[in-house]
């Protein structure tokens, strides 16, 4: 069955696109915020760096209002205009829709940067409709409500782009390999005909949703402290694939949020980014066509090493174990952007691959893939 949802030759040899913009660049979050560190742009300047762009990429427009209330509310939107245009937001207002927060500030670009994001998926999606694969870093924003601003997301693209790919007639389904669970996408998507939910996430971590089961056409594994390769393989063949094959969708969206890496500050898993390339290795092949997303990730080092990695995963082109001076020069540049913490490990500034973290399948996580895939 595997091998009948493959995708045909012609599907295989469209080239694969990279949808970024400049906005990532030139905002952030403030400075005691953990999205103080650039991440797209660094992906962008470590493509560039090593000439991974050559016909891939597409600069991502800014969704319109009208686009953004396919899901969340008018008042929502016209609140985050607002807020973009004047810097703040009547005190009811804020608290109405979840925003001046510790975990969603009011910030320069508040409305055009999430918006942007928006953009990218929602053309991603008019791109996808002949086939081939579309990499937007700057969506996987999961946990954004209806109406409210929650877990650093503003708006909530993965559950835009999949009601876009819905409307096309297209059979969904939603993998996110985040450490935290896409709390925003299952409350917008749970029942929904049409699309399934995979979400592998670190137990006892906000937003403290998604209990390991099985739920209408929601799938949810919460992993344990420490989950590493070796385990997110075994969760890779056992779970994932098998479900994917069982639902046979025609669209496949990833989001490859990489907080699930060791080196992470937000997260206790151990995973290194070739846990990511293989999933994504054996994911693209299981639908005509793929989304691949950003999400989490806050050591700056680690998440642009591992997004850029993805992308000459699925733009197929090689990246050097030993990055050349260019790309050095990009992560020799970047740093904390303050809070003390510790200076990364030379692999961190001298190659794009991680060591293997392999380490023993603990059973009680076995014993619950098990049981899913039973479920």
């Amino acid at each position: 069955m595997l091998q009948n949802l493959r995708s045909s030759t012609s599907e295989a040899k469209k080239p694969a696109i990279f949808i970024g913009s400049e906005v990532y660049r030139g905002s952030s979050y403030g400075s005691a915020h953990p999205l103080r560190v650039p991440r797209v742009s660094t992906v962008i300047d470590l493509s560039r760096a090593l000439g991974l762009f050559e016909g891939h990429y597409r600069a991502s427009p800014r969704a319109k209002p009208a686009a953004l209330t396919a899901f969340h509310t008018p008042t929502y939107i016209a609140a985050l205009q607002e807020a973009e245009a004047m810097g703040d937001l009547p005190a009811e207002t804020k608290a109405r829709h979840g925003l001046g927060t510790l975990s969603n500030p009011i910030f320069p670009q508040i409305y055009s940067r999430p918006a942007t994001g928006a953009g990218g998926v929602l053309l991603a999606a008019e791109l996808l409709s002949e086939g081939g694969a579309v990499y937007v870093p700057g969506g996987g924003t999961h946990h954004g409500l209806a109406d409210r601003a929650n877990g650093f997301c503003y708006l909530n693209d993965p559950v835009l782009a999949i009601l876009a790919l819905r409307r096309a007639g297209h059979r969904v389904a939603y993998v996110d390999l985040d450490a935290h669970h896409c709390d925003g996408v299952e409350a917008a998507l749970a029942g929904a005909e049409g699309v399934m939910l995979i979400s592998v996430h670190e137990e006892a971590r906000w937003p403290f949703t998604g209990p390991t089961g099985v739920r209408r056409n929601c799938v949810n594994l919460c992993v344990p402290k420490g989950y590493n390769d070796s385990e997110a393989r075994m969760v890779l063949h056992e779970l994932i694939l098998p479900r994917l094959a069982a639902f046979a969708p025609d669209v496949i969206v990833l989001q490859a949020g990489a907080d699930s890496l060791l080196e992470d500050p937000l997260s206790r898993l151990a995973l290194s980014n070739n846990a990511y390339v293989e999933a994504l290795r054996d994911i693209r092949p299981m639908a005509a066509r793929l989304m691949l997303l950003g999400g989490g990730g806050y050591n700056p080092w680690s998440v642009g090493r591992c997004w850029t990695r993805l992308w000459a995963e699925l733009s197929g082109q090689a990246v050097p174990e030993v990055l050349p001076e260019a790309g050095r020069a990009v992560l020799a540049a970047l740093s904390w952007g303050g809070g003390g913490r510790a200076a990364p490990e030379p692999v961190l500034l001298h190659s794009l691959h991680d060591p293997a973290r392999e380490g023993p399948v603990r059973e009680a996580l076995r014993a619950a893939v098990r049981a899913l895939t039973a479920g």
